[in-house]
């Protein structure tokens, strides 16, 4: 564990000073004047980062915030705005009402996080979520971390500029480098050695762009005192290095998920190749010449692909090679490693395998990320990664799909139990959530576990919660979170946050309605809400959680819908089955739509606009817009990860999952009128006409909001409140 001191190469106090000041005016504007911050490392005395909160007396100011780091220090701040303020931050927006004066505190407030680290990020994100962001989306992102005390977190932008340099360098041509990348919105399997070519290439304008904003993302991270993680070669390369190198020990990938190798099949160099250690080596000095380094680097050399061999002596000499190829570039290097691989595929990770992949590498040089720790946590039957240390980690979220849901108890208690597994090499928690933009207050709850010794009350911590967020006390409000918390938030056992509503997948008759908790709990919360709506309608985090959860029940409302359609037609009940259909059809599913277009952060406009903003000709805008609208739908040519990556956002229901619905309801009654049999097989190849058909149908999608929230929200609740 020595080593992971060497990971704190920090920017200078002073140049951290400025950059925790200047966020602060970003946040406050002048109000910023009555907050003092400083930056001193002796505050941590060599150990995890630490915080202090004082009022000095006879001064204008009310505070004096200082930290062992930039983002301790920003930590402390957003501590003092939170528990004294009555101040909130999140994805969704900003609550910042600040009292006047701004209040003094009566003693002074200590805080010691009780591990080195609070991660941030996982690789899926980079195109669930982040895929078209720009510098200004970018720089709110890296506040939001800094006030939330992350201090570790991947800087991957613009790596596919340098690829291509050593790619060239090493003598491949343009179009063997073509038809490796993918495009924009699925680098991220590229990278992990998934997939390759769909739904590429990468003009010269996008290494352009990425290579601009990582030289901001870095020195901003740097800046605060984050340690940026840089990616390495995991041994994953492009074709067109057998043509160069005839002789090379390559083997091919077999095919990943619905993939064929039209798109995926990569080819894996041997950890014994020499040029393993050669074409390593020089992206990550290529990449150092670049962007510098603080020592850790991260490479996934079998996501979710099964490796050549199960032979221990196999899987330690790859990831020795791994770590060869990063110590040749930097003799301080670190891996930080997502541990995914071990509970993806437990058949294949027995024990003796795991132990071997980790202890290719010296104790120490590795960090493993135990990625789905809430529901499916590995140190514990690993020994706690055998030496290895390891990041407990909240998944929660996959493919960036929209839906309430948390585990709660899970995350209140499982860092703690963690931290006193016998042995335990736990060195801190991390949020790796694939998407992005939802369930805010989970988020915010693990943030601040992330500095506590101890669980905290849960219904209590919600009630405050609510205030802050709304900056009003209200009784409603709060007893509606009380409700979400015990039901939507608390799921227990494995629980894999996968949107599998009907409203969100392409129907059939057999689809999956159970829900984990007593739906009547949401119906309740949303009546709540809405009662709140006239004290509460001028905040923006209200009216994004009246959206939320009126989704979720309407999302119930289709689940209830889809299966008196289902009844109907097994029964043969055909004006039922009209009039079930013609409700959802007709009237649910345009006025869920028309809910989510009142919000500006549910618009399928904004994606996709945000998309072809990136762009730099109308050609590159269109090739954008069609990654963009092709993830959160088919998910491949032929709809391989079909609804994976499913969004619920105004645009989107209504002419994508809308038009599926009315197409099945009209199938299942002509086969009533005919009786003819339903054939799920003839209705797949229909629907994907249909599904493929909203990817090329060159609409164009509102980016501004329009109606009125509460409004729409009322109505549906008028109609359809159980």
């Amino acid at each position: 564990l020595l080593l992971l001191a060497a990971t704190a190469g920090r920017a200078g106090d002073a140049r951290q000073e400025e950059a925790v000041r200047a966020l602060a005016r970003r946040l406050l504007g002048p109000r910023a004047a009555a907050v003092s911050l400083s930056v001193d490392p002796a505050l941590a005395a060599g150990g995890p980062d630490v915080y202090r909160l004082w009022s000095p007396p006879g001064t204008g100011v009310a505070v004096a915030v200082a930290g062992s780091s930039g983002v301790a220090a920003a930590a402390g701040l957003y501590r003092y705005l939170r528990d004294f303020c009555g101040c909130h931050l999140s994805w969704s927006g900003a609550q910042l009402r600040l009292p006047e004066p701004l209040p003094r505190l009566r003693a002074e407030i200590r805080a010691a996080a009780p591990g080195r680290y609070r991660y941030y990020q996982n690789v899926c994100a980079q195109s669930y979520s982040f895929a078209w962001w720009d510098w200004a989306r970018w720089e709110r992102e890296i506040d939001w971390m800094a006030l939330s005390g992350i201090n570790l977190a991947p800087a991957f932008a613009g790596q596919e500029a340098v690829w291509q340099r050593v790619y060239r360098n090493l003598g491949l041509n343009q179009s063997e480098i073509d038809k490796y990348f993918t495009g924009p919105a699925f680098l991220a399997w590229n990278r992990m050695g998934n997939l390759r070519r769909w739904a590429g290439p990468l003009p010269p304008s996008w290494h352009f762009k990425q290579l601009y904003l990582q030289y901001r993302i870095v020195e901003r991270m740097r800046s605060l005192g984050m340690t940026t993680v840089l990616p390495a070669f995991a041994g994953h390369v492009p074709q067109g290095i057998l043509r160069v190198f005839p002789r090379v020990n390559a083997t091919r990938l077999g095919h990943w998920s619905h993939f064929d190798c039209t798109y995926s099949c990569i080819y894996l160099l041997d950890p014994e190749d020499p040029m393993f250690q050669v074409i390593g080596t020089l992206f990550l000095k290529e990449l150092i010449k670049e962007f510098g380094t603080d020592h850790v680097y991260s490479a996934d050399t079998f996501n979710e692909m099964t490796p050549l061999s199960s032979d221990p002596a196999y899987l330690s000499r790859v990831s020795n090679a791994v770590f060869r190829s990063m110590t040749g570039a930097d003799p301080k290097a670190l891996w930080l490693m997502q541990g995914w691989l071990f509970q993806h595929q437990p058949d294949f990770w027995q024990p003796a395998q795991v132990r071997a992949l980790l202890h290719g590498v010296p104790l120490g040089r590795m960090i493993v990320l135990d990625l789905f720790a809430e529901s499916k946590p590995v140190y514990q039957w690993t020994e706690s990664f055998y030496g290895q240390p390891f990041i407990w980690c909240m998944l929660h979220n996959f493919g960036g799909n929209h839906g309430l849901f948390g585990t709660v108890e899970a995350i209140n208690h499982g860092p703690f139990a963690a931290r006193r597994f016998p042995n335990s090499t736990m060195v801190g928690t991390g949020l790796v959530p694939e998407g992005i933009e939802q369930n805010d207050m989970v988020y915010e709850l693990m943030n601040e576990l992330g500095w506590r010794q101890e669980p905290l009350d849960l219904p209590a911590w919600v009630t405050r919660y609510a205030e802050r967020r709304y900056g009003a006390p209200s009784a409603a409000a709060a007893a509606a979170w009380r409700l979400l918390l015990r039901s939507v938030y608390n799921c227990t056992g494995v629980c894999v946050n996968h949107n599998r509503s009907p409203l969100v997948r392409r129907p059939s008759l057999h689809m999956d309605t159970e829900l984990w908790y007593n739906a009547s709990d949401v119906y309740e919360a949303w009546r709540l809400l809405l009662s709140a709506g006239t004290e509460l309608g001028s905040s923006p985090a209200f009216l994004y959680d009246l959206v939320d959860v009126t989704r979720q029940a309407a999302q119930q409302l289709v689940g209830d819908y889809y299966l008196s359609i289902r009844q109907a037609f097994q029964s043969h009940a055909l004006p039922e089955l009209l009039t079930a259909g013609g409700v959802l059809v007709y009237d649910l599913l345009p006025e869920l739509d028309s809910l989510l277009s009142s919000h500006s952060l549910f618009l399928l406009g904004r994606w996709l606009e945000g998309a072809r903003a990136v762009g730099t000709s109308d050609r590159e805008a269109e090739q954008y817009e069609l990654n963009a609208r092709n993830q959160v739908t088919l998910w491949g040519p032929s709809g391989n990860i079909l609804d994976y990556a499913n969004k619920q956002l105004g645009g989107l229901v209504l002419d994508y999952y809308a038009v599926r619905w009315s197409l099945f309801v009209s199938v299942l009654v002509e086969s009533l009128n005919s009786g003819r049999p339903f054939h799920q097989d003839q209705f797949n190849q229909a629907v994907f006409q249909v599904e493929r058909g909203f990817i090329y149908n060159k609409k164009r999608y509102p980016a501004v909001p329009a109606g009125d929230t509460v409004e729409i929200s009322r109505k549906l609740f008028l109609k359809y409140y159980p």
